[in-house]
């Protein structure tokens, strides 16, 4: 199977257990400069669905109400994570925590397993998964690119899953591009979106270009040198890429191919 077959994929509208969005970029909203840089930036990404972690918030006090006013004002869907849980426990608790203080059955889920890499506890994850889907939630799983962890998720009951493309923070890009490539191609009709490890809007243009539904970050537009056109540039990346997907790439060659035919040139010679 050719994931840049476009009769898999084309036109095919982003869908979250369901409901349609009309934003394929999701923003994270942790580590801005200030609450108004947050908030320009979101509306230059033109994002429909902000993650909150519920920790912050619950943390926060008065400076947590201000925050959740701004993201009111923003007019976007909340997508509450469960950052920081290292136990399917932990997670399960956070998730029902977020799910009654912003209203929400949907939730992003992260079972962390290693502090230096942040790479998900596949297991927890999996757990977690599982008992969450059947108290009723919707679950948005932060994941690695394997396969088999992929398919362990989706009879968990996640109708969306999200392949990291590099560690949390490393804007390294897309560091396995086959794997991902093989887990797009696996999985045509499940609602695939990239989350973690995006360093620049040419990363973000080719999870698209891959035929992906939806791009996740955070640090490489809150830790910018200005954030709200860094928010501009990812939005119109993932735009383009999105549309050079759906226009149908050419396939890669080991040869040349002249694009200008041969036939009929002073130098062509037909005996």
């Amino acid at each position: 199977m050719n994931i840049r077959d476009q009769a898999l994929h084309s036109g095919r509208a982003l869908s979250v257990y369901g409901e349609k969005i009309s934003s394929r970029l999701l923003l994270g909203t942790a580590g801005y400069p200030s609450p108004a840089i947050l908030a320009n930036a979101v509306k230059a990404s033109a994002a429909e669905i902000v993650t909150v972690s519920l920790r912050r918030e619950a943390a926060g006090g008065k400076a947590g109400e201000r925050f959740l006013e701004i993201i009111k004002d923003l007019g976007v869907r909340v997508l509450p994570n469960t950052a920081g849980c290292r136990t399917a426990g932990e997670a399960i608790t956070t998730a029902a925590m977020a799910r009654e203080l912003f209203g929400t059955d949907w939730i992003k889920l992260e079972v962390i397993a290693n502090d230096d890499t942040l790479q998900p506890d596949v297991f927890g994850l999996v757990e977690a998964a599982g008992a969450l889907t059947r108290d009723g939630f919707k679950v948005l799983p932060y994941t690695t690119e394997d396969l088999s962890v992929a398919e362990r998720l989706q009879r968990a009951g996640c109708q969306v899953i999200m392949p990291w493309a590099a560690p949390i923070g490393s804007g390294r890009g897309l560091a396995n591009v086959q794997a991902l490539t093989s887990l797009r191609a696996y999985f045509p009709d499940v609602t695939l979106i990239i989350d973690a490890g995006i360093g620049a809007p040419s990363h973000a243009a080719l999870a698209m270009e891959l035929g992906y539904d939806a791009v996740l970050l955070n640090t490489a537009v809150a830790k910018a040198g200005d954030p709200v056109k860094m928010a501009s540039a990812f939005a119109s990346a993932i735009q383009s890429g999105r549309l050079g997907f759906e226009a149908g790439l050419i396939p890669a060659r080991d040869m040349a191919v002249p694009s200008t035919p041969v036939a009929g040139t002073p130098f062509f010679d037909l005996d």
